[in-house]
């Protein structure tokens, strides 16, 4: 982890590869590209692709904070205007500027101004390692989906879950709401989340903004969406009506899969196991977010 010091020597718009007035998405855009292609898990042979790693990740802290932006911004427009003050210098000034006292007093206030903006700027990189660095997290689940896409779909075709198509499989879904219903009949993207999340990676999932009572959701692989297509069915007393949007599956991949074993032998998905998974699944998780957020403690208090 490179210390404030190191970070204020970065040009970490130089090192997302974008311009500095981008927008958050532009942002988040380039950095999933740069992370995607110098990933540790793609360059196993590239002792650098880890340090590249760690200072997008960095860059990306910051960028995508307001107030972490704000002071790094305004530590670049001090030190550009400083260099353009000493390029437009002409020669009598140059010698003004040789003056023991006036030089002195400009070190000074640039000096206390410098601490000052640092301090800030270390206070907002401080308090994003205590959240825990969400946006960060969130970035590098993408480019981990990203990565774990790829390798399903390898997996998926050698193991017999084969769609006639590229695109990832996506169910829609629809359930009886009420026009005027804000809660919309119960389905949250929560909701939704934990209903179909024992079946395996889900990308997205996009509720209908315009009508009620209406979703579609994205799985990784194509064997989670037919398990999901052919067993859930959503809340007691109303139900879900799933149909196939995109990558259906072939026919023929159904016959003898572990998903007709499954379904037949022991009954629907919804059982206390699946439960205890999802329990377990989610312990895990709040676990790693914890150990994550101690290593970073330990990190700043090294630093200092």
């Amino acid at each position: 982890m490179a210390s404030t010091k190191e970070l204020l020597q970065m040009d970490l718009y130089a090192l997302l590869g974008v311009e500095s007035a981008a927008t958050q998405k532009q942002i988040k855009k380039a950095y999933r590209q740069r992370a995607l292609s110098c990933h540790p898990d793609k360059n196993p042979d590239n002792p650098k692709a880890a340090e590249l790693f760690h200072q997008l990740s960095q860059a990306l802290e910051v960028l995508t904070d307001a107030a972490a932006r704000a002071a790094y911004d305004k530590i670049c427009a001090a030190k550009k205007q400083a260099e353009e003050r000493n390029r437009k210098l002409d020669d009598k000034r140059k010698k003004i500027k040789l003056d023991l006292e006036t030089r002195e007093k400009q070190a000074e206030t640039q000096k206390s101004e410098e601490v000052k903006i640092s301090r800030t700027l270390e206070e907002e990189i401080a308090r994003l390692r205590e959240e825990g660095s969400r946006e960060l997290q969130e970035q590098q689940r993408l480019v981990r989906e990203q990565i774990q896409r790829e390798t399903n779909t390898h997996t998926d075709s050698s193991s017999g879950w084969k769609n006639s198509s590229n695109v990832t499989p996506k169910l829609k879904l629809k359930w009886k709401c009420k026009k005027d219903d804000a809660s919309n009949a119960g389905y949250s993207q929560e909701c939704l989340q934990n209903l179909f999340q024992k079946y395996g990676d889900v990308l997205n999932i996009l509720i209908s903004s315009k009508k009620n009572g209406s979703a579609v959701i994205e799985f990784a692989t194509v064997k989670s969406a037919d398990l999901a297509f052919r067993n859930e069915s959503g809340l007691t007393g109303n139900p879900l009506k799933i149909t196939w949007l995109e990558g259906q599956p072939d026919p023929a991949s159904h016959l003898n899969t572990p998903s007709d074993v499954f379904s037949s032998s022991q009954g629907p998905l919804r059982n206390e196991r699946d439960y205890e998974s999802v329990v377990l699944m989610r312990l895990r998780q709040a676990e790693e977010r914890k150990r994550l957020i101690e290593e970073m403690k330990r990190e700043d208090e090294e630093t200092v």
